[in-house]
């Protein structure tokens, strides 16, 4: 049985896309638990324990203990280590805004965007890479260094040319400076850590598996398959969000539905009732 996992972050209640991504994870494998809390100022132990109670209610279990990303420091600092060491990354003191400037000047064009936004233009790129990993600061990976890229998502066989990954994705971040890592770094750590094999996430998502499987190849992790779900969306087709808080599942609870049912609402349809 494949091994996948579902991974909240403790930022709010879980609504109901986060339902469907983990039954979807718990249908296909052996599901584990994985709680990113990266974002120390936005978790809260109280969202944590919700998400427990929530997945209990809904009636899905997971194997093992439960993960929790602000344990994990020290795994993504020896990862980041390995990274720095062979020269393939740089750090970056860019904001948003030089960024989209450097990006927006005249004899760049339309500034293109990928997973994190506006591609980073290599603003930073000749930076000192000597001595010790600096901390606090941001970090990018060389996309320079990204060789050619192959994966299997939803049955297919996929790749992606370093040409393109330059082009289309960039210089992304795997240390930001306020975190000590990124959601890119993390997940591709953990994933590795938890032997995850199917990678269950929403389509929302896909664009960033390129940048998974060039850090698992940096690395040395094994690259899982990829299965990347719809979205549960509200009835005027948007997607529904953290601050959606209406659909959270609680308050379908309250409402009087019983999880069986909501179960198979979702199994039936992906737009929110």
């Amino acid at each position: 049985m494949p091994v996948t996992r579902f991974a909240p972050s403790p930022t709010g209640p879980l609504h109901l896309g986060h339902a469907w991504a983990a039954m979807v994870a718990h249908d296909l494998g052996e599901m584990h638990l994985r709680i990113e809390d990266i974002d120390r100022q936005r978790s809260k132990p109280e969202w944590e324990t919700a998400i427990l109670d929530d997945l209990c209610w809904l009636g899905l279990d997971w194997t093992g203990p439960v993960m929790r990303q602000s344990d994990r420091m020290a795994a993504y600092g020896a990862a980041l280590d390995r990274l720095w060491s062979a020269g393939l990354l740089f750090p970056c003191t860019c904001n948003r805004r030089d960024i989209l400037a450097a990006a927006s000047a005249p004899q760049e064009g339309a500034p293109l965007h990928g997973p994190d936004g506006v591609v980073y233009p290599g603003t930073c790129r000749g930076a000192s890479r000597a001595g010790r990993r600096p901390e606090g600061v941001a970090l990018r990976l060389d996309a320079r260094a990204v060789n050619d890229l192959a994966w299997t998502e939803g049955g297919a066989f996929r790749t992606m040319d370093p040409r393109t990954f330059a082009d289309t994705i960039g210089d992304v971040v795997v240390a930001r400076r306020d975190f000590g890592t990124s959601y890119h770094l993390a997940v591709t750590v953990d994933d590795a850590a938890q032997g995850i094999d199917l990678v269950t996430r929403g389509a929302d998502l896909a664009e960033a598996t390129p940048i998974h499987v060039a850090l698992q190849s940096l690395l040395g992790l094994p690259s899982p398959t990829y299965h990347h779900h719809d979205l549960v969306r509200d009835t005027a087709g948007r997607r529904l969000a953290k601050r959606d808080d209406a659909r959270s599942l609680a308050t379908y609870r309250d409402a009087g539905w019983s999880a069986t049912a909501l179960r198979a609402r979702l199994r039936e349809s992906r737009i929110a009732p």
